[in-house]
């Protein structure tokens, strides 16, 4: 009887393996802080998306950063650019509701105050086309009400303005469940 030989998420890309376990493509089994799984099924993966590695971006996480504000909405965008995320912007819910509907993306960052559909408003909306994304709220004006509602809603964390550009880098890798990068605000 041949034993099916195991890797862990640190013998391979841990980015891309998570992102493929988040999505249920591969299955896998969590032992302590490591996600082990079966190398035929990486390499069954593989074998039918070869083509779609380059096309999609898929090493890089896809991010939909929604804020009315260009400033603050470029600025988020260009720091995870630059830090190798795959970057989509939209300047206001109904825009962010149509990309979530063509676009899969893994982490969204959304302001709360917006005009027309509010950052509460398009993350229900999110939720329910999928349930899993990764949402961080970024906003200059939180009260209680709010945070409860976010929390509720399943927010992986908050981006308070001001901010400085280390802690998007932060919160987008406590979000995504990568290692928090070393630099640290």
């Amino acid at each position: 009887m041949s034993e099916d030989p195991f890797l862990t998420t640190e013998e391979v890309n841990p980015r891309t393996v998570y992102r493929l376990i988040k999505r249920g493509s591969i299955p896998a089994l969590r032992v302590g802080r490591q996600w082990r799984f079966r190398r035929k099924d990486v390499e069954a993966w593989l074998s039918g998306h070869r083509g779609a590695l380059s096309r999609d971006g898929l090493d890089r996480p896809r991010v939909l950063v929604v804020d009315d504000e260009a400033p603050v909405r470029d600025l988020i965008a260009k720091t995870l650019s630059m830090a190798d995320y795959e970057v989509d912007t939209a300047e206001d819910g109904l825009a962010a509701i149509e990309r979530l509907k063509t676009t899969d993306y893994d982490l969204m960052f959304t302001d709360l105050r917006m005009p027309g559909m509010d950052g509460l408003a398009v993350i229900r909306e999110a939720r329910r086309m999928y349930p899993t994304l990764s949402v961080i709220i970024v906003t200059g004006y939180s009260n209680e009400a709010n945070a409860i509602e976010a929390i509720n809603l399943g927010v992986c964390g908050y981006l308070t303005k001001p901010f400085r550009l280390p802690r998007i880098l932060s919160v987008a890798a406590r979000a995504l469940g990568e290692p928090v990068p070393a630099v640290e605000v």
